[in-house]
């Protein structure tokens, strides 16, 4: 049955009493015309995937504002409305959380899990408010469940994009009902070999522990009601596939290893009843030495709270129980929004300004940052802590991504050479121009938030004093300066022997970037040894000879590249060199003796 206005009001109504139902309306009118016509792949009108992003949002308990914006969230992009219009119509907040969700929509996965880590980081400061984010995820998670109406190489990519960067941002803002149920969409459609391999494995297993559980929930509940502990719900939870397949990874593919794949969870009255609840169990079963984890007194990073004890239960069966209070349950389904909920809920402002105190800046650790809250305002309330809820963290970093996608965390209006250097010290040495979103650029040009950046290298091409004056990492000023300092040091010297054609550092062709090696003079004084050996057919190279097998004119020889001490020549059939080759095959190089 497709979602309706209607069904979206009612839910509202019994989440939250004071919710403004004239403003849902008014954006659900508002989205159906400016839709009009609009249809999805599935066929439905394009109005029911935006009812279907403002419910889940409503199951997080926001508020109308956020709710309305979930409405709405498409209509800069996909319509012919106007950012005036929708000003006009909603206003500045309304319009500032649209403007949000039609950024993000711009940010896409590009298959580099190397780079997965900026790219979070990237969401997060091009969206600059958590309810922004909230929108995208309720929007990406519909969007999730509709895969099967798209072209099969269209969905995977949309599944992995959602198991790699949505999920996990759920989860670090700890919303871990969201982000289970995107990982639930997205699994069978990004790997659905594996996943199909995975149902066919556990399915009967999860079923068995199940009607086990069963049994136990009547034995602990008789217990916990004789020591007169207050039990809320007495419930069992089932490990979500996608978590399941990736802790089996980890062990080696043994079920018989995961003795979380259904767990008792157990909700009481507060945090005292909590730990005694862990002894009872205790006693009546004997616990697993290092199974026992307190995330009550230290609770994760995105603030989950909870006793987690594995047992040898009846039978001997190995069962893992949860304990936890009504709100730190809250808090685990529904993340930073259940803060909104109870701060709008009270009302009580002290109650309030304690509940803002305990909102999870610290525990995330790389959004330490993620609100300013006004916890010294006599006057706070939750417009004014919604308000304050702004990402600042990251307002100094920008992230820009290459040509093939891999992203770049660079600081505030670094510019393309900074960017050169950050990609590979031979690109910045050898840049000669710039490309901004396909346009040319100066190098001193500065780099905005999802910029595609290319850099065009010239091999004649060398490093500029001028760069100093506008580069802004660390990391571009101190090649330059090192360029510099090289070349100095070897007019000055003298150094650059008759036989070497480059006045640069050697740079050689590794699979790693490892140390160029260092020229040395060829004078009298150094041995004579040096003049008989060409590497990669280069001559004039530092060069030692291994003392482990003594190379001599007639043996066939190869050589060693060393990080500060250039290249040991040892003969071919060496054993070190042999073991060494196994480890570090790039450092392996062809060498001969000159005639």
């Amino acid at each position: 049955m497709p979602m309706t206005i209607e069904k979206l009001i009612q839910e509202n109504k019994q989440n939250n009493p004071n919710a403004d139902i004239k403003l849902i309306k008014k954006a659900f009118y508002f989205a159906k015309k400016a839709h009009q016509g609009q249809k999805r792949e599935s066929g439905e009108d394009y109005i029911i995937h935006l009812l279907y992003t403002a419910f889940y949002l409503t199951k997080l308990n926001l508020n109308s504002t956020t709710i309305a914006s979930g409405l709405l969230h498409d209509v800069l992009e996909d319509t012919k409305i106007s950012e005036q219009e929708l000003k006009k119509e909603f206003g500045k907040e309304i319009l500032f959380l649209v403007q949000g969700v039609t950024k993000l929509n711009k940010i896409k996965y590009r298959g580099t899990k190397r780079y997965v880590e900026n790219l979070k980081k990237m969401f997060f400061a091009t969206a600059k408010d958590i309810r922004v984010i909230l929108i995208k995820l309720c929007d990406r998670l519909h969007n999730a469940q509709t895969l099967r109406y798209l072209a099969p190489e269209k969905a995977k990519k949309m599944a992995i994009e959602t198991l790699e960067i949505y999920s996990p941002i759920a989860m670090r803002l700890g919303i871990g009902e969201l982000s289970g149920r995107l990982q639930d969409s997205a699994f069978p459609f990004a790997y659905p070999e594996e996943y199909k391999k995975l149902i066919s494995q556990v399915k009967d297993k999860y079923e068995k522990r199940k009607k086990y559980l069963k049994k136990i929930k009547p034995i602990i509940q008789k217990k916990l009601r004789k020591k007169q502990i207050s039990i809320i719900e007495i419930d069992y939870r089932s490990k979500r596939y996608w978590s399941l397949y990736n802790k089996l990874q980890r062990y080696d593919n043994d079920l018989d290893k995961i003795y979380d794949l259904v767990a008792l969870r157990i909700i009481v009255k507060d945090i005292e009843e909590c730990y005694k609840t862990m002894g009872i169990i205790h006693k009546l079963w004997r616990p697993i030495p290092g199974k026992i984890k307190d995330y009550i007194a230290m609770p994760k990073t995105n603030k989950y709270r909870s006793l987690h004890t594995t047992v040898f239960c009846v039978n001997g069966k190995i069962t893992e129980f949860q304990i936890r209070t009504p709100q730190m349950h809250e808090e685990a389904e529904r993340g930073i929004a259940a803060h909104w909920y109870y701060s709008e809920q009270k009302g009580l402002k002290a109650h309030l300004k304690k509940l803002i105190s305990k909102a999870p800046e610290k525990e995330i650790q790389w959004v330490k940052e993620l609100g300013k809250y006004k916890e010294k305002s006599k006057d706070i309330n939750f417009d004014n802590y919604l308000k304050s809820l702004k990402i600042d963290f990251f307002k100094k970093r920008i992230f820009v991504f290459t040509p093939k996608g891999d992203v770049m965390n660079l600081p505030e209006n670094a510019c393309c050479v900074d960017f050169a250097f950050a990609t590979h010290t031979e690109i910045g040495e050898q840049c000669e121009q710039a490309k901004v979103n396909g346009k040319i650029a100066p190098l001193s040009r500065c780099l905005k938030n999802g910029d595609i950046v290319k850099i065009i290298t010239n091999k004649n091409k060398k490093p500029s004093r001028d760069w100093l004056k506008f580069v802004k990492t660390n990391l571009a000023r101190a090649k330059i300066k090192n360029y510099f300092k090289d070349e100095t040091a070897i007019s000055k010297k003298n150094i650059i022997s008759p036989i070497v054609k480059k006045t640069r550092p050697l740079i050689l062709p590794y699979k790693k970037t490892i140390k160029a090696l260092t020229i040395k003079s060829l004078n009298a004084t150094q041995s004579k040894k040096a003049l008989k050996v060409s590497v990669a057919g280069q001559t004039g190279i530092k060069v030692n000879f291994g003392k482990c097998c003594s190379p001599e004119h007639k043996n066939k020889i190869m050589a060693y590249i060393t990080q500060n001490k250039g290249a040991t020549i040892h003969k071919a059939n060496c054993k070190n060199l042999k073991t060494s080759q196994k480890k570090y095959p790039e450092k392996i190089l062809k060498a001969k003796w000159e005639k």
